[in-house]
């Protein structure tokens, strides 16, 4: 059975937290993922309590919100980062799909450079949104960041029926587009179902 999200029952923050107090034998930490996490104004404080019962946390955002990622960078709330970086800038709006300020989002990328926090940026490389001269782009735009990752596509995670038949690059294509992005960065992977057999 397939619950809608409306049918999901809400979680108190106190039964989160105990919930990790119960598996401190078995969990370093936590992964704060989204939706997009850094919408919500009470994110600080949460983690505050997270920090203090001794768990790492790492947060997954879209860069939409540099204000709040450089609130919890000043309070040591963060441990690592992954942001999501979709496509190159001129190319953001048509490539998501929504109005976008690419202004936030570049700010976000030069956070997420200048912290002191281990990070990864993540492009998730879709056929037909995405190709090799899109990749030589968005590497020029982080060029000096220490962690790339290209995400192979997988149409079954994909919330847009109209995805989920599209073929994904191949083995072959995906490492051309990793021999592209290590030009530009300390350390560029790839990432996704067939990341066992790249190189």
């Amino acid at each position: 059975m397939v619950l809608h999200y409306q049918q999901i029952p809400d979680i108190s923050e106190e039964e989160v937290l105990e919930h990790l107090r119960s598996r401190k034998r078995f969990l370093d930490g936590i992964s704060v993922t989204g939706g997009e996490p850094t919408l919500h104004s009470d994110l600080p404080l949460f983690l505050e309590k997270v920090k203090k019962e001794g768990f790492l946390v790492k947060i997954d955002t879209n860069g939409t919100h540099p204000e709040m990622l450089q609130q919890l960078y000043q309070k040591g709330l963060l441990d690592y980062l992954a942001m999501d970086v979709k496509a190159p800038l001129e190319r953001y709006e048509a490539v998501v799909g929504a109005q976008v300020d690419t202004r936030k989002i570049e700010e976000s990328v030069r956070l997420v450079k200048a912290a002191q926090v281990e990070y990864e940026f993540r492009t998730t490389v879709v056929p037909g949104l995405l190709d090799g001269d899109d990749i030589e782009k968005i590497g020029r735009w982080l060029q000096g960041a220490k962690h790339w990752v290209l995400q192979q596509f997988e149409p079954h995670q994909s919330i847009d029926p109209t995805y989920c038949n599209k073929k994904p690059y191949s083995t072959e294509q995906m490492n051309e587009f990793l021999r592209l992005a290590e030009k530009y960065v300390e350390k560029c992977e790839v990432r996704g179902i067939q990341e066992n057999r790249l190189r």
